[in-house]
């Protein structure tokens, strides 16, 4: 097939070489205004037969519904949209058309192995979850105001990554956040680092945290606590942390999210140009948005938000 590839930056390229190298794309038509790439060539991304979109995320909703026009099937990195209400019209103008959306860490083999065990009963019924996003390094101080916040920008990940897991819906959400470091996160209204408290509809509670300044290496992280055993996600030899007790992993702490997830997202890719089951549909992109939207209410406002409220108000307002 012919896969047309729009956006060369980090996660583009690495989309550029993973798809020019798959068996079943015959040629890969590269679409960047600025950047170019040794894999395909410049050209139309619209005149194949399928689309990936790696552009910034001002530009995915313009880019999806071009190609629901086209009827053209569509691969875009999180999120669909800047905000909820053009991620409904995306998802309305997407009716009959296959649109998924990336989220990568459902392809993960960690995530994927604690989903099965969750699933066949081995670690009882779950009542505790815990997940960690947190990078390096923060991003250039020009990024902030267009990333949404850290809560639509990266826990938007262990949102969904907590619905696929558990099956569950969350329901209620109470969070927090700080500034520890740069000065452009609180210009832009932003924070660095983050806290939150989520209740899940049988019950079972999640906690969720994040920051921008992780200095020992890029760390993401899951752990499921039941009532017959604990399973943890992203402990492996390239964790980026030690213990007191002086166990320290033997790797190389991981440098970013390309690193860590290059597995992942090839698999993930892999999905899309099969058609297989497995990746994230609009529907369940714009679930985990509602949650990241709670969640940043509840920063600003200081207080628990249900998530049926920002559904509500959502509503109102169409």
């Amino acid at each position: 097939m012919r896969v047309g590839l729009m956006g060369l930056g980090r996660i583009g390229a690495f989309h550029a070489a993973t798809l020019a190298a798959h068996p079943l794309v015959d040629e890969l038509i590269v679409t960047d205004p600025v950047r170019t790439s040794p894999y395909g060539r410049p050209g139309d991304a619209f005149e194949a037969d399928v689309v990936v979109i790696a552009t910034p995320t001002s530009t995915h909703a313009e880019l999806l519904l071009e190609a629901c026009r086209r009827g053209i099937p569509a691969f875009c990195e999180k999120p669909v949209a800047g905000g909820v209400k053009e991620t409904i019209e995306v998802l309305e103008a997407a009716r009959g058309n296959r649109v998924r959306i990336g989220f990568q860490r459902r392809f993960d083999a960690g995530y994927v192995a604690a989903a099965e065990a969750l699933r066949a009963g081995e670690l009882g019924d779950l009542h505790r979850v815990h997940l960690i996003t947190a990078d390096p390094s923060p991003p250039p101080a020009a990024y902030i105001p267009l990333s949404g916040g850290l809560f639509r920008d990266c826990h938007i990940h262990d949102f969904d990554i907590l619905r696929w897991v558990t099956g569950r819906e969350v329901v209620s959400v109470y969070a927090t956040g700080a500034n520890r470091g740069a000065a452009f996160f609180g210009e832009a209204g932003d924070v660095d680092t983050s806290a939150a408290l989520l209740t899940l509809d049988d019950g079972t509670l999640a906690t969720v945290q994040g920051s921008r300044y992780n200095g020992a290496g890029y760390d993401v992280r899951m752990e499921l606590a039941g009532t017959k055993a604990t399973r943890a996600v992203g402990l492996g030899p390239r964790a980026p942390l030690s213990t007191t007790e002086g166990l320290q992993p033997p790797g190389e702490p991981w440098p970013d999210f390309v690193a860590r997830f290059a597995d992942a997202y090839a698999a993930e890719l892999d999905a899309f140009l099969r058609d297989a089951p497995g990746l994230c549909s609009i529907e369940d992109a714009l679930a985990a948005l509602y949650v990241a939207e709670a969640a940043e209410l509840s920063r600003r406002e200081n207080r628990l938000v249900q998530v049926a409220e920002v559904r509500g108000a959502v509503r109102a307002v169409s």
